[in-house]
């Protein structure tokens, strides 16, 4: 990276930490650090929103995903739209109306104590494990840029996050997050328009699209019926349903942006912005995946994209036939190369020709990974994350890589400071007020949501040092996700809806439905996104059944 870059990425970074400071460093008061005064208007509660939802995972993940993959991950978006109107018409209103700081403290006016604090303590759990991931996501990327050691900037990234959540809690997040959206939106449109123009001279958009087409990467839906298929036009609506419903509407790190909202009507729009808008930006983001991947069949792609581990194999033990794969991969290229320049002559005969390269592609990555692994076992063999930023530092001119870096930084520090913030709430409000300390003064529960704020933060921290590549990260943050948001949600969904139910045939049938979910990850080949559905049927199914022999049983005595 020159100079330039690095003026640019630290400048922004700095900017938001001191923006993110001096413009709540008047925050006083605890309804403040939870809410922020309730004085948002709808576009910030929806930029809000998408930013806590769009982390660093987002923008360096999916394109990687798209690159290998295809489009078909865009599928997992289908069923939000709906979420967000349901959440709309009732999540909101009810949250406004009970004037809440969590959305747990509902459960307990619904059931009862134990409820709150087990629907309280899944989130907790969940949440901390995706602020680890979102700390750990970008530190990847400057581990691979300047060969530091990744925990050191694991410890460094989630201290400067930490530093201006702390001091405004919710009203900075907010603040920041506005700014940090405008430039993860200009930077990515940026990166999709300058691959576009640089692929090839004299290429048309509709043959960039036709070639990335006959590779398999454009096909967006999937009709098929295979539950252990993960992405697929049903798992969408179905389990993405359920994943989004569950999200926006139970996950405190969520909830707390629009209850910033002055209004249940601002609240809403907010909402419906984020729905509106979520679909068409997670499309864009693949389909920069894409243009990248036919940007690499003008020009030569490693054949590992984590640089780090390539130069480890390169004096390995294995160096020789590290050489050979790299010289396989070098042939394919050439011969890639040669039949590209003739495909406007027939496309059809060399389309065909290319698929056969792509194969041979794909055989070469599993030896190439399959040697990786036998040689350096400590190593991740999966590098679909580091697809983008090998993209960005080898072929974005200087100056521009600072900002898409930046990007990419805005995005990690959008979303763990919401998460940050939401955790501290959480156990201040769920747990140490309703439990610990129940009389204290209003300076007392700020202080501690400060304290909070550091421990949740220096946790994330350790599992960020803990944690390692799972697939890819962007799968990662969605499987964590899906194991605990079915149970929330219907614990939810009964609170609702389900109005004869107790607390007692709640909590046990939730807790009994997490096992099951638990259970089935851990032994079945089920696809994550059915986990969303299945956890919240089983609390449903469940709990029906603990009433029903609860009665039976009275009825016995």
């Amino acid at each position: 990276m020159a100079v330039l870059d690095w003026a640019i990425l630290l400048g922004t970074l700095l900017f938001i930490v001191i923006y993110g400071y001096w413009k709540t460093r008047g925050v006083e008061t605890s309804h403040s650090y939870f809410k922020g005064d309730e004085n948002t208007k709808w576009w910030t509660v929806g930029l809000s929103v998408m930013a806590t939802q769009a982390s660093a995972i987002t923008f360096m993940s999916t394109p990687g995903q798209a690159f290998f993959d295809g489009m078909g991950f865009v599928q997992i978006y289908f069923g939000l739209p709906i979420a967000m109107v349901i959440i709309c018409i009732t999540f909101i209103p009810l949250f406004h109306k009970l004037k809440v700081y969590t959305a747990y403290e509902f459960l307990e006016k619904r059931f009862d104590l134990k409820t709150r604090l087990l629907t309280a303590i899944l989130f907790l759990i969940q949440r901390g494990l995706a602020a680890g991931i979102t700390i750990y996501a970008p530190a990847i990327i400057l581990s691979t840029i300047l060969g530091w050691n990744l925990n050191l900037l694991n410890i460094l990234l989630g201290l400067l996050v930490i530093l201006y959540t702390v001091s405004g809690g919710s009203k900075a997040v907010n603040i920041t997050q506005k700014q940090q959206m405008f430039i993860i939106i200009g930077g990515m449109f940026f990166v999709f328009f300058y691959t576009l123009h640089h692929i090839s001279p004299g290429l048309r958009f509709n043959e960039v699209i036709q070639m990335a087409s006959a590779a398999g990467k454009t096909d967006i839906i999937d009709f098929s019926f295979d539950i252990e298929n993960r992405y697929t036009i049903w798992s969408g609506i179905a389990g993405g349903f359920f994943l989004s419903l569950s999200y926006f509407g139970t996950d405190q790190s969520q909830v707390q942006r629009y209850l910033s909202g002055n209004s249940i009507q601002q609240s809403r729009l907010g909402l419906i912005f984020n729905g509106l808008l979520k679909v068409p930006m997670q499309f864009f983001i693949l389909l920069t995946g894409v243009i990248v991947f036919v940007f690499f069949q003008f020009n030569q792609a490693p054949i590992f994209f984590n640089s780090g581990v390539t130069q480890k194999m390169e004096n390995s033990v294995n160096a020789k036939e590290w050489d050979k794969l790299n010289n396989t991969n070098d042939s394919l290229y050439l011969l890639k190369n040669s039949i590209i320049q003739n495909t406007k002559q027939d496309k059809q005969k060399h389309y065909t020709q290319l698929e056969k390269i792509w194969e041979q592609e794909k055989e070469l990555k599993k030896k190439s990974t399959d040697l990786i692994s036998g040689t350096l076992p400590e190593e991740e063999t999966n590098d679909k994350d580091y697809v983008f930023i090998y993209y960005i530092l080898n072929y974005i001119p200087n100056g521009l890589i600072g900002l898409l870096l930046a990007v990419i930084f805005s995005a990690a520090m959008s979303s763990t400071s919401a998460e940050l913030n939401a955790l501290a709430t959480t156990t201040t409000v769920d747990i140490y007020k309703r439990n610990i300390i129940k009389n204290g003064d209003d300076k007392h529960y700020l202080t501690m949501s400060k304290l909070f704020t550091v421990i949740w933060g220096v946790l994330a921290i350790l599992f960020a040092c803990w944690g390692t590549l799972f697939e890819n990260l962007i799968q990662l943050v969605n499987i964590v996700g899906s194991i605990f948001y079915g149970t929330i949600l219907g614990i939810f969904i009964i609170a609702f809806y389900i109005r004869r139910f107790q607390g007692s045939e709640v909590f046990a049938g939730a807790v009994t439905a997490q096992i099951m979910v638990l259970s089935i990850y851990f032994t079945t080949e089920i696809g994550y996104l059915w986990l969303n559905a299945i956890g919240c049927f089983a609390v449903i199914i469940i709990s029906t059944l603990y009433r029903i022999f609860q009665r039976f049983s009275l009825r016995l005595i």
